[in-house]
């Protein structure tokens, strides 16, 4: 693999797996559909998007809570512990929320409704605010400075049917 123009998320995603582990939420079956990579300021933004347009195809730009957000296909996928993970979203640091840059969350794909998926897992301590999202609504994992999402669809096929329709 092309040396990424980040540090590898194997840490990461290391810690993410063990909590999700220790929470009793398996993710084993799932599609981890794609990471999102926080950057602290407007100049690494298009420092790290012109970077990930050499290693990968830019899916969409798409302005989302005021700041523009990235979707790139990886020409190479990351791969961890068997998985290969070809999407990386990026956004823009939201004006007067600084990010510290690093990796923040992952995303997987469930294939039930989101309540009977989130009523297996009783003892987790969902946050809900997204569920009524009216494109792709999800539920999210708090861990620390870490998150996980899970949703109905995969972020290339929101991104496909966005376009169909002219909104992305």
């Amino acid at each position: 693999m092309a040396q990424l123009p980040y540090p590898h998320p194997r840490t990461f995603l290391q810690q993410l797996f063990a909590a999700l582990d220790q929470l009793g939420v398996n993710v084993h079956h799932m599609h981890l559909d794609h990471l999102c990579y926080r950057v602290s300021t407007a100049e690494r933004y298009t420092q790290l998007r012109n970077a990930l347009c050499a290693d990968g195809e830019l899916l969409a730009e798409t302005m989302i809570g005021g700041r523009p957000i990235a979707t790139f296909r990886l020409h190479a996928p990351i791969v961890h512990d068997g998985r290969s993970i070809h999407l990386v979203e990026l956004p823009a640091p939201k004006p007067g929320s600084p990010y510290a840059e690093g990796w923040e969350h992952a995303e997987f794909v469930v294939n039930e409704d989101l309540p009977s998926f989130t009523q297996r897992y009783q003892q987790v301590n969902w946050d809900l605010s997204d569920l009524d999202k009216p494109v792709n609504a999800d539920v999210r994992l708090r861990l620390g400075d870490m998150s996980v999402k899970f949703h109905r669809l995969a972020l290339d096929e929101v991104i496909r049917r966005e376009q169909a329709e002219g909104k992305a």
